[in-house]
């Protein structure tokens, strides 16, 4: 366990009013948090875990998994729900949800699962726990103690991931009155989530047969050695009830097969490529490939491209994405990889063009956007890479690689007002507020920028001031 992730607690807690006067559960969830309210504990709680060196900040995987939870949310019952998945760099099989619809996977869970259904699946269960605001019912049950009952859940959240032992011992020092009705209450909401996360997996054309099988397969596993189980089976414990409920869900379902996409293929062998040396990473594709163990060629010959590129091999990675290419069907990463490989090769203008042709073909692929801005900047060109991240704000305006590379760009140009203003909206969507202001007092202080940009950078400074005031009043 990172004890780093439990420094700083005190950010997590709320005003003790909040608890006063709360009216009873009822038929909703939000009497207890409001989803603003919900949403900033959530970033509290991502401040610990981006601060961490366990955080896979790996934009392909970021925009895979977020792509495939919007395509899980739009066929839920809550399609208006927002969402932001990311990447935990452990090979312990878990997921975990937090609340404001924050959900973390790890690397483990997505090389275990066997198909792009079972990795739908377990995010489907997770998102049944957002949408129902499972962790503000827990507080509802706690309405005596809300800020204490606050951290604690905090402290579980973050602990569970490594050590499930530790998260149960947190939940008991905070909530030891009740401590009996609280895990009544988990149960709930794991056989809540599985109904809600069943239909949301259905509903989205998954495999529903892979929530029970996959499931299943950890419970099952189990047996064999004793204390191996998953985290994310300490963390969602199951019970047969639960497997049994899932297998009659699916008993008259008609059979669906469901191809992966060739994205999942790509980055499950993209993980595997960076998890082990580059050496032994090689070996394994290598192997793969000549004794015919794989249940998708292409994604092999993707990893060993990968894996030969790790290993400082350009030339001969760049022979394997060529055999890739007749085989599989286009994809961005395949231009990613491409880009990559003229760049270790010192060949920064054709990996600008090979940029540039994807771009035209995949618009709104971020990873892409964001590979084709440090071209620019490589290439010396900081006034076309501003173009595009300026655009590309406009569709997201807060993503705050953009905002870092906007903050390059003006550095490269010497504008150092504009750097440091770009750099303080990269720190407050990071949920650094005090990074933020200070670096919008350096801006203040730059000495150049005009009139305009000077008060652009004055009324921020006094809103995110304001917030600042507002969160040391919460502590």
């Amino acid at each position: 366990m990172r004890l780093s992730y439990l420094i700083a607690l005190p950010f997590l807690l709320v005003p003790v009013a909040l608890a006063e006067g709360l009216p009873e559960l009822g038929e909703s969830s939000q009497t207890t948090l409001s989803p603003l309210q919900e949403r900033l504990l959530g970033e509290s709680i991502m401040r610990e875990i981006r601060a961490d060196p366990s955080y896979l900040d790996d934009p392909p995987l970021t925009e895979y998994l977020n792509n495939l939870g919007y395509r899980l949310i739009s066929s839920s019952d809550a399609p208006k729900t927002g969402l932001e998945l990311f990447a935990i760099r452990d090979n312990e099989i878990n997921a975990f949800s937090l609340p404001g619809g924050f959900i973390g996977v790890n690397t483990g869970l997505i090389l275990l699962a066997q198909n792009e259904s079972e990795l739908a699946s377990v995010l489907a269960h997770e998102i049944g726990h957002v949408t129902q605001h499972h962790i503000a019912r827990i507080l509802a049950t706690q309405k005596w103690s809300i800020a204490t009952s606050l951290a604690g859940i905090a402290v579980a959240i973050l602990a569970a991931r490594s050590n499930p032992q530790m998260s149960q011992a947190a939940i008991v020092g905070t909530q030891a009155a009740s401590v009996q009705n609280q895990l009544n209450f988990t149960r709930e909401h794991e056989l809540e989530a599985d109904r809600i996360g069943f239909q949301t997996l259905n509903n989205a054309n998954f495999d529903p047969r892979a929530m029970p099988s996959f499931f299943e397969r950890m419970q099952k596993a189990i047996r064999f050695v004793e204390g191996s189980a998953p985290s994310y089976l300490r963390t969602h414990p199951l019970t047969f009830e639960r497997i049994a409920d899932m297998q009659n869900r699916v008993h008259n379902l008609p059979y669906r097969q469901v191809a992966d996409s060739q994205d999942f293929q790509f980055l499950r062998a993209r993980l595997r490529a960076q998890e082990d040396s580059p050496k032994d990473a090689i070996t394994y594709f290598e192997t793969s490939l000549q004794e015919k163990k794989y249940s998708n060629e292409a994604s092999q010959h993707f990893g060993l491209a990968v894996a030969l590129l790790r290993a400082k091999n350009p030339e001969r990675a760049e022979k394997e994405l060529l055999l890739l290419k007749k085989i599989s069907q286009p994809s961005p990463l395949i231009e990613l990889v491409a880009a990559e490989i003229k760049l270790a090769q010192g060949n920064s203008e054709a990996a600008a063009a090979i940029c540039q042709a994807a771009l035209k073909t995949y618009p709104q692929y971020r990873p892409l956007i964001y590979a084709s801005s440090n071209v620019f900047l490589i290439n010396h060109q900081p006034q076309e890479a501003l173009k595009l991240i300026s655009d590309q704000l406009q569709f997201y305006p807060q993503d705050y690689h953009l905002y870092l590379l906007q903050a390059k760009s003006y550095a490269v140009l010497d504008k150092k007002l504009l750097q440091h203003k770009s750099q303080a909206e990269a720190y407050f969507l990071l949920g650094n507020l005090q990074g933020a202001v200070e670096q919008l007092q350096i801006a203040q202080k730059s000495g150049d920028g005009d009139f305009y940009q000077l008060s652009a950078v004055e009324a921020r400074l006094k809103e995110l001031k304001m917030l600042e005031a507002e969160a040391r009043k919460q502590h």
